[in-house]
């Protein structure tokens, strides 16, 4: 989706009165990824509560500066600030609309969880590789490596934590 939208509205200003294709494009993207959180938090929750609590929480954690980044990304789209909110709050409600899904999918498809948690995980693994580990390189100074070094340790230390809390 990303590369057609780019490739329909490339070197395209935004007319007057309308936000830039790149508003359109996250909105849908942060809309999907959010129903795919909210269907995770919802399986997690068929196989345990412990579990559930765990995916929950680190949904959480990775949804705060993921929508802060949607925020900034509407505003330099040219929505203003009221309407940024109220889209990327709506988007966020996709969420809900997961859980639901997943509750009711764990319940009449058997092995609902053990597939849907996987693939999942692997598309968390793809963001990864893709686009923030190489994200990573492009800045040198050591005192930058030392703090990406350490952020990546303390989100590695959170997720055990979450392991042994569970």
């Amino acid at each position: 989706m990303e590369k057609f939208i780019r490739w329909r509205h490339c070197h395209i200003p935004a007319a007057e009165g309308h936000p830039h294709p790149v508003a359109v494009m996250n909105l849908i993207g942060d809309g999907v990824h959010n129903l795919i959180d909210g269907m995770l938090i919802g399986a997690s929750y068929t196989v345990s509560i412990p579990i559930g609590i765990a995916t929950t929480l680190a949904v959480i954690l990775h949804e705060i500066p993921q929508e802060i980044g949607d925020f900034g990304v509407l505003l330099h789209a040219g929505l203003s600030i009221k309407k940024a909110f109220a889209f990327n709050f709506l988007s966020a409600l996709t969420a809900i609309l997961g859980a639901i899904i997943s509750l009711f999918a764990g319940s009449h498809i058997e092995g609902y969880s053990s597939i849907l948690l996987p693939i999942t995980a692997g598309g968390f693994i793809y963001i990864a590789g893709s686009d923030l580990i190489p994200e990573l390189q492009y800045e040198c100074k050591l005192s930058t490596s030392v703090q990406q070094f350490i952020a990546i340790i303390l989100g590695v230390g959170i997720m055990a934590l979450l392991v042994l809390l569970e």
